[in-house]
């Protein structure tokens, strides 16, 4: 079993995937984003370097998914990743324009052919405010210039993504603005039952009371 975490920026994939892990005994696979030598210039000025950080995100990306989840999933466990090779694309219609566009995109869909597709994406939803909230508290240092509307735009960006196109995979979405999975194991528990409950893998609780 492939699970895929999705969401905006803050959100709590990485936490939630780590999380997750042990009730599934199953191998992580996270993004390596820190690596990227311009994004602290991109969140500085999208406009200058979006072409550079969009590439880069991309060859990175496609590298790590094309070796890893093969290998991981080779191992006969459950992999949770943090992210999916589509989630560039999305990153990219809000960054890019013209003909940097449309040369990341004929890049994109020849790499994607050979990426793996997750069994089920897992897509965690907040609204801007709880997002700019969470951004705020973790504090990494090139995060600090992040402004609100961008935010809003990659929150607008994944509702179209996940609610008005076509998917090849089942998609589970949980709604992030009143639940607290790291501190409230309820929360957790919760979670961890709608993906069981959707895949239909043992054990799972047939009624959800939170629902």
């Amino acid at each position: 079993m492939y699970l895929a975490i999705e969401g905006v920026i803050g959100v709590g994939k990485t936490t939630l995937a780590r999380l997750l892990q042990p009730s599934f005994e199953a191998n992580v696979l996270l993004e390596v984003f820190e690596e990227n030598p311009f994004l602290s210039n991109f969140y500085a000025d999208r406009a200058l370097y979006a072409f550079q950080t969009q590439m880069f995100f991309l060859l990175s990306r496609y590298r790590q998914q094309n070796r890893s989840v093969p290998e991981l999933l080779a191992t006969g466990k459950h992999l949770i990743s943090d992210y999916t090779f589509d989630k560039d694309s999305l990153f990219a219609r809000i960054n890019l324009k013209g003909d940097e566009l449309d040369t990341y995109h004929k890049l994109h869909e020849a790499l994607a052919e050979k990426i793996p597709v997750p069994d089920l994406m897992i897509y965690l939803r907040a609204d801007t405010r709880t997002l700019m909230q969470r951004i705020a508290m973790r504090d990494r240092p090139y995060e600090r210039s992040m402004e609100s509307l961008y935010i809003q735009e990659l929150n607008e960006g994944y509702d179209d993504f996940f609610f008005n196109q076509q998917h090849s995979m089942p998609i589970l979405t949980i709604e992030c603005n009143e639940l607290d999975f790291v501190r409230n194991q309820n929360d957790m528990e919760w979670i961890e039952n709608r993906i069981r409950q959707t895949l239909l893998l043992p054990p799972f609780q047939p009624k959800l009371p939170l629902e």
